[in-house]
């Protein structure tokens, strides 16, 4: 039986283009940066091409930094790290813990009703702010699937003179991610949702931030040079500032190869697909008996591949266990990193806990490679779990 992997939004399997890449460059794999040797020049070259091919794929502006990191959780921190002092950061509850948790001096917004409603709270939030200000904001939900009006946000929050944050791990995958189409200033998002290795993730935007922070990482690489007396260092400025130690070579290559592919794709006829397939899914979920798909917003929103679903009398663990054991079918159970959106959506219905007496709900996900018959397969599947349950 063909194992149906629909956990994409936790993360991806890598692509044709990532494991060729990690192929070719193994064999020449040297010390970034650091070397004259055909080894280290190599990898230098390679390290820095990913660079450029990622800028290219978040349409990168000529003063932007494309700075290489661990994964969106990390990228978010290291800009968190960077913001000035008296920063005010607004988010809202709805948001994944990577960017929910690293801001200091947090405003958080309750869930809006509707896209039109996170605009309006944006405004009238950042009316009351003195001082820097920075909107962090999802791009696409990583429990709904729900696209933010992150371009809305981003109008109205410049003419407040703030600044803007997306992280795009989730949109990053299903749709083009350019920051000037966005028109924000930093984004977010890591390569194994974008099906490259796990290990590499990217911040890219303005560059002031990061070359007037402290280093993310103080170390070989973030310094310029460095004196006899403690705290006599001169560091460097662009991303070598923030990716301080030997980079993970084989991660950022793999991530610029994905991003120069994707970028080369028919990114229109990918998103048309998979709404195709989103649409079969949830035509097919209207067939189960109790399940209720989730939504932050009230009424219709543009989504990416992603459903979730409360599965009242249910726990959606266990559920997710037999689908794995006995059908071959990959999806989540839980909370999804998004704890207060995830009790916030649970609210109001007859929901069972997971076994772990957390409540939870049941997250299906897909993207490039899914089939009709995946999609088909989980439904007559999760079906044939609940009926047997009820």
């Amino acid at each position: 039986m063909r194992f149906a992997h629909l956990d994409y939004a936790a993360s991806a399997p890598c692509v044709r283009a990532a494991a060729d890449a990690v192929q070719d460059l193994i064999p020449w794999c040297g010390s970034v940066h650091r070397g004259t040797g055909i080894r280290s020049r190599t990898s230098t070259r390679a390290y820095e091409r990913a660079r450029e091919r990622v800028a290219t794929f978040v349409g990168a502006r000529p003063a932007d930094a494309v700075v290489f990191t661990r994964n969106t959780t990390d990228a978010l921190n290291l800009l968190a790290r960077a913001l000035p002092d008296g920063t005010t950061t607004i988010v809202f509850d709805t948001e994944h813990h990577a960017n929910l948790l690293p801001w200091p001096r947090q405003l958080r917004l309750p869930c809006p009703e509707t896209p039109d409603e996170a605009v309006a709270a944006v405004e009238r939030a950042l009316a009351t702010v003195r001082g820097p200000a920075l909107v962090a904001v999802t791009a696409a939900s990583n429990v709904t699937g729900e696209i933010w009006p992150v371009r809305r946000i981003a109008d109205v929050a410049h003419a407040h003179g703030a600044r803007v944050a997306v992280d795009a791990a989730q949109l990053a995958p299903h749709s083009p991610v350019l920051l000037t189409d966005l028109g924000v200033d930093y984004l977010a998002f890591s390569g194994h949702k974008l099906y490259a290795p796990f290990g590499a993730g990217v911040l890219a935007g303005r560059s002031d931030w990061l070359d007037a922070a402290p280093p993310y990482l103080s170390g070989g690489g973030a310094s310029a040079a460095v004196g006899d007396q403690p705290g006599d260092v001169t560091w460097t400025t662009g991303p070598a500032r923030h990716e301080g130690g030997t980079p993970n070579l084989l991660g950022a290559a793999a991530l610029g190869a994905v991003c120069a592919a994707l970028h080369r794709a028919d990114r229109a006829a990918l998103q048309a697909r998979e709404q195709e397939l989103l649409a079969r899914l949830r035509d097919g979920l209207t067939t189960i008996p109790g399940a209720v798909e989730v939504t932050a917003f009230r009424g219709a929103a543009p989504r990416v591949g992603i459903v979730s679903l409360a599965l009242p009398g249910h726990d959606p663990a266990r559920i997710a266990t037999h689908l794995a054991d006995r059908y071959g079918i990959g999806v989540r159970a839980g909370q999804f990193c998004a704890h207060p959106l995830t009790r916030r959506l649970i609210a109001g219905q007859a929901t069972t806990p997971c076994g772990d007496g957390t409540p939870g709900l049941l997250r299906v996900s897909f993207g490039l490679g899914t089939r009709d018959d995946d999609v088909d397969r989980l439904v007559s599947a999760l079906g044939a779990l609940i009926s047997t349950r009820s």
